[in-house]
């Protein structure tokens, strides 16, 4: 029997509030825990558990020297809404760790940025009873203006956490 997902409890309790309240309770959990996150400023927006959304305002701390959000931010918006979809679909007793990111900045980025990822229900079946595995978690990064300035394709493995 798999260990239960600290972070998958609390996602379960907090999306039982109403949205504005369970996206700012999500975002300041996830800031917490992820340092660079809260220096950026990436928001969560929400999840249903199969699929995460994050936005990256177009705040001049994540800015590039053209005024858009920068290609780095880019890179953490999508890992990070990529990491936070497997993390809640882990049993408790696995560790995530991303193993390969691959980026393709394909056109200039306007405004704010938002991610959205999401993974299969077979995905989320291997990772429920596979002691450690990977999946490519698919991730879709837009700007403002519902262009797709970045291709992404994200790679997570997980393994058994160590006592």
């Amino acid at each position: 029997m798999s260990k239960t997902n600290p972070l998958r409890k609390f996602v379960d309790k907090v999306n039982q509030y109403p949205d504005w309240l369970s996206r700012r309770l999500m975002t300041a959990m996830f800031r917490y825990k992820v340092k660079l996150a809260g220096t950026t400023k990436i928001e969560v927006m929400g999840t249903d558990g199969r699929s995460v959304t994050y936005r990256q305002r177009n705040l001049r701390r994540a800015q590039n020297h053209i005024g858009s959000v920068h290609a780095a931010a880019m890179a953490l918006l999508a890992e990070s809404a990529t990491g936070f979809a497997v993390g809640i679909n882990l049993p408790g007793d696995k560790l995530p760790l991303i193993k390969s990111m691959k980026l393709n900045y394909v056109k200039r980025a306007t405004g704010d940025m938002t991610a959205v990822a999401s993974l299969t229900d077979e995905q989320i079946q291997l990772m429920q009873t596979e002691p450690k595995g990977e999946v490519t978690v698919q991730v879709k990064v837009t700007d403002a203006n519902g262009i797709e300035p970045v291709e992404c394709e994200m790679i997570w493995a997980w393994i058994p956490k160590q006592r």
